[in-house]
């Protein structure tokens, strides 16, 4: 009576040739983002709850394989505050913080180098070669340069926080050399004091922001456990989906960006500012909340832009 071929198939099994016609409509949503980010580097920051739970860090570092698989090189940068705070008080260390950062002391900093480097940072390793991935692990020691940071206690003073690294300068040439082989760099959050060679304790959003800027990356993308900045944080419809970097000090004049995400943002500015193309900020708990961000038109966190 009129029908094509089309929507005689369509009629006897619409619900799911729907779904295979929905799912190719994604790919070719995909493929201009593809194009345009083929060769180019992404410099992922993980974090948050998606670091704790294993089943959201496995699919995480999945979609880290696809991205390389179609021509992305992405470079892995990853915290370890949890493990950390764990394996301290399994030793009897009591874990203190001081404007946000962890004071790390001569036995503390044992423990860091060790969490991060045996076991978080050699999981990693493992979860993105399960999928088919090359990846390298490798210490921050080789790569970031610091000088002891202080911190700010409750008095506006500055204290000493003990073996904490602010990021100097970076030595690019090693990840340089795996990217040439396919390989992930997957690196953790340690940096060599500039003056004694000691190992210091870093800032893991703050060497992903040093990095990304050393090596002038596409994107830099900060996963993390929350959905990226709302202007109520208890509304998530008020997520702001685009932010320039010139209203980042109004908006935290206003109050919308504070706490933890202030010194977040105020990285992802100095990151521009030395040559990243844009700065993303997800939520690792949504499942491919990395992809969804790069690959579609809407995304699904906050961007920062130029």
């Amino acid at each position: 009576m009129g029908f094509s071929f089309l929507e005689h198939k369509m009629s006897d099994h619409s619900e799911s040739l729907r779904e295979h016609i929905d799912k190719a409509a994604t790919l070719i949503e995909a493929l201009p983002y593809i194009q345009g980010f083929r060769g180019k580097c992404f410099l992922i920051k993980l974090g948050g709850s998606a670091m704790e739970n294993p089943d959201l860090l496995d699919a995480l570092l999945r979609d880290v394989v696809l991205l390389e698989a179609v021509g992305i090189n992405p470079i892995i940068v990853h915290g370890g505050g949890k493990a950390i705070s764990e394996a301290m008080e399994s030793a009897g260390i009591e874990s203190k913080f001081i404007s946000g950062q962890r004071f790390t002391d001569q036995n503390s900093i044992q423990i860091v180098e060790d969490i991060l480097g045996t076991k978080v940072n050699s999981n990693l390793v493992r979860l993105v070669k399960s999928h088919g991935g090359k990846a390298a692990g490798i210490s921050g020691t080789e790569v970031f340069s610091s000088d002891r940071m202080l911190g700010i206690n409750e008095n506006s003073e500055e204290v000493d926080l003990g073996f904490v690294g602010s990021v100097k300068d970076c030595s690019v040439e090693g990840l340089q050399e795996l990217i040439i082989k396919e390989t992930i760099p997957v690196v953790s959050p340690l940096s060599k004091e500039s003056s004694s060679g000691h190992t210091l304790n870093t800032n893991a959003d703050l060497a992903a922001s040093a990095l990304a800027g050393a090596m002038h990356v596409a994107k830099l993308v900060y996963i993390s456990d929350v959905l990226g900045v709302m202007r109520d944080p208890d509304d998530d419809g008020s997520l702001i989906h685009s932010i320039c970097c010139s209203e980042v000090e109004p908006l935290a004049d206003e109050g919308v960006i504070s706490g933890g995400m202030l010194p977040k943002l105020r990285s992802a500015v100095d990151a521009i500012s030395s040559g990243v193309g844009k700065v993303h900020l997800i939520d690792g708990r949504i499942p491919h909340s990395l992809l969804l961000e790069i690959f579609t038109n809407t995304g699904v966190g906050t961007e920062i832009v130029p």
